[in-house]
């Protein structure tokens, strides 16, 4: 899905040294999503070990051998191999519920993934039935690394994305006449391509989106929220507003321009607090000053295009950066420099807005250009106003393990 940066953000709930550490960060990231979207899957890179260490660490990556304590470095991060009593909440989670979102991501196995993923193929029905099962199974094939930064850091930043459900007509009519529109014919020859201000004022412009529109929309925000979480689905309506067609609007490229989160500028402009910056705080904001909405709008000069996708099945999630469907609870966006895609990951963080444990095993299955650094995670909720409420507050300390293979 790649989305464009994480949900709308704010610095609540971040205590003591976390919040130290992760106010600038957090500043940067508020109101986005989880990312300006990427052509595609981003190379993990090569692992090495760091300096000093045993040349088993060398190993780890093609299935080697490894000692507890021995250490694993990536691009932006660094690994150390832990005991699995080390999870926080390890066997109180239901495993075999995270078995769909790795059996999906080994359809597109990395190639230390290959053997692991041809025994989850040959073991699917035991381990999508049975959590003992499940739990037995991870712990017999792979093993856990605790993830942290380069400087030895390992809490990180969790925030949360979802697939918007935004109301739509083919034709523009009264109460639809706000465009979303495929890729112009002359987007790769212009780089950086016009800017969102320049897409609404100048002739030129204008022109050059001619005919590509895909669908109108009422509302001007419903286009900035797609763009924002870089796909979602449009419930095409009649006149009478009933539901006639669902089909899935996907990331076909942008403008080449910089992101900027028009709730951070609301909050630069003194229009918000940074705690206050939420989708509803937005919205409200914009019906209360209309002749701002542009002002608010241009300082994104990020405009992002679609393709039509059909929605044969709506239980099924968008394809993130790895290329296979997201699930709702059971994915989530990282930085590939990081921790690679398809790569099962122990999260150990909380609820929105709520002190309540979330730890469970998810995939890394998605990215985004908000989402960078050794400990982050985007949560990819799913849809509907239940995961849009969620997403949206979600801003929570984090730590998290990766489990590969043995």
């Amino acid at each position: 899905m790649t989305h464009m940066s994480t949900t709308f953000q704010g610095a609540a709930g971040l205590a003591g040294a976390i919040l130290g550490t992760l106010a600038a960060a957090i500043a940067a990231l508020l109101v986005a999503c989880s990312s300006t979207p990427v052509a595609g899957p981003a190379p993990a890179g090569p692992a090495r070990t760091e300096p000093g260490r045993d040349a088993a660490a060398a190993a780890v990556d093609d299935g080697g051998p490894a000692a507890i304590g021995a250490t694993l470095v990536r691009p932006r991060s660094r690994w150390l191999l832990v005991a699995w009593n080390e999870l926080p909440g390890w066997t109180a989670d239901r495993s075999s519920e995270a078995m769909p979102a790795l059996l999906r991501s080994c359809e597109r196995p990395a190639p230390a993934w290959a053997a692991a993923c041809g025994l989850a193929r040959r073991d699917a029905v035991a381990l999508l039935a049975d959590d003992a099962l499940a739990r037995a199974w991870l712990e017999a094939n792979l093993r856990p690394w605790r993830v942290e930064s380069l400087e030895g850091e390992t809490s990180g930043l969790a925030t949360g994305y979802f697939e918007p459900l935004v109301e739509a007509s083919r034709r523009p009519r009264p109460g639809f006449q706000v465009a979303l529109h495929g890729p112009p014919a002359d987007l790769a020859s212009r780089k950086p391509y016009w800017t969102r201000q320049q897409l609404d004022t100048l002739p030129a412009a204008r022109r050059s989106l001619a005919g590509t529109e895909i669908a109108w929309l009422r509302d001007r925000l419903d286009a900035l929220l797609l763009q924002v979480q870089g796909s979602g689905r449009l419930s095409f309506v009649d006149a009478q507003d009933k539901p006639r067609e669902l089909v899935r609007m996907a990331y076909a490229g942008h403008n080449d321009q910089p992101y900027m989160s028009v709730g951070r500028w609301l909050v630069e402009q003194g229009e918000l607090r940074l705690e206050q910056a939420s989708w509803p705080a937005i919205r409200a904001w914009a019906k209360q000053h209309p002749k701002r909405v542009d002002e608010m709008l241009w300082a994104n000069p990020r405009f992002v295009f679609f393709r039509e996708e059909p929605l044969p099945d709506p239980a099924v999630g968008p394809k993130g950066a790895q290329g296979v469907p997201l699930t709702p609870g059971r994915s989530i966006a990282v930085d590939p420099l990081s921790v690679p895609y398809g790569s099962p990951v122990w999260l150990d963080t909380s609820e929105p807005l709520s002190a309540t444990p979330l730890r469970r095993l998810v995939v890394a299955q998605d990215t985004g250009s908000a989402i960078t650094g050794a400990v982050r995670a985007d949560y990819f909720w799913g849809w509907g106003e239940a995961a849009e409420a969620q997403a949206g507050r979600m801003k929570q300390p984090l730590r998290y393990w990766v489990l590969w293979p043995k």
